[in-house]
Parts: structure tokens; sequence; C-alpha cells
């Protein structure tokens, strides 16, 4: 079972050979602007128009907590928006972040990252803006990709 790696540097570089994902948790309310969604649109603009196409249209499809959107923007490189926290502010009702539904994200990223042979690359998902902690994380990422023989990078920018 491989474990997972953990690199100082940028996770929208991946410098792996072979098909790679990178993911990301977003929020459940529409809202793009903050932390590593900034680094993803500067270098690529398809993830953001994916994720404000696929908000917009929440009435007719599966976007919601725990939800999984990948978008191809080389033809080795997927970005998978995981929607992963409520809301984006911290308040009477706690941090944004929701364990819960990042599990379940994963579990969806596991089945189409085996699909595509691909490794998956990320920064610490889900305690930045959104308020989580890595030792809970860490556990659910090891669950539903490395235990299925994912190789997984965790990236802390310098």
């Amino acid at each position: 079972m491989p474990e997972i790696t953990y690199v100082r540097g940028d996770a929208t570089v991946p410098s792996v050979k072979g098909t790679k994902v990178i993911a990301h948790v977003c929020n459940d309310s529409g809202g793009w602007g903050k932390g590593f969604v900034l680094a993803l649109s500067r270098r690529w603009p398809e993830p953001e128009a994916a994720y404000r196409a696929w908000h917009r249209g929440r009435a007719s499809n599966d976007f919601g907590l725990g939800a999984l959107q990948l978008v191809q923007v080389k033809p080795d490189v997927w970005v998978a928006n995981l929607i992963g926290q409520r809301g984006t502010r911290t308040g009477s009702k706690g941090v944004p972040v929701r364990y819960e539904a990042i599990d379940t994200a994963l579990g969806r990223l596991a089945g189409r990252a085996l699909e595509l042979g691909a490794s998956v690359h990320m920064p610490r998902i889900g305690c930045g803006l959104a308020g989580g902690t890595w030792s809970r994380v860490e556990p659910l990422v090891t669950e539903r990709l490395t235990r299925r023989g994912i190789a997984v990078t965790v990236y802390d920018h310098d």
C-alpha cells in the first residue's frame, strides 16, 4: 500500500510522469475567489468555469456536499473539484469544512483515479479557509485513496 508523499512546492505543478489529478476542496455556495483556487485559476480557466456552471445548474445536476467534478486541463492533467465545505464563513455553526463530504468526494475520486490510472496531488485539502485539521483529513485520504493503491502527493507551499 502506498503512503502519502509530502513535498514542499506547488500542487498545481505535479512533477511526476503519467496521468495526474489535482484535487482540492470547494464550497457549496458557488464562491470561487480565495485560497488554492486562485493558483488553479492563474494556471487554467477551465476548473473555475466548470465549477461556476455546475453551481448555476445545481437544480438539475449533482452539485452539493460530497460531489465530485473532474475537469481536464491538459491531456494528462485533471482538476478534481470536491464539494467539501458548507458556505465560506466560520460562524455559530463552526467552521465550513464538512469531513463527511470530503470523505464521500474522495471515495468518488478514487474510482475515477483508478479508471484514469492517475496519481492524485493536493494541498492539505479542507485545512485552509475551510478551517479543517489535517489530523482529521489525512485518515480520509489514506482510507479512500492510498489503501486502494492510488499514489497521493500532498504539497506544502513555501
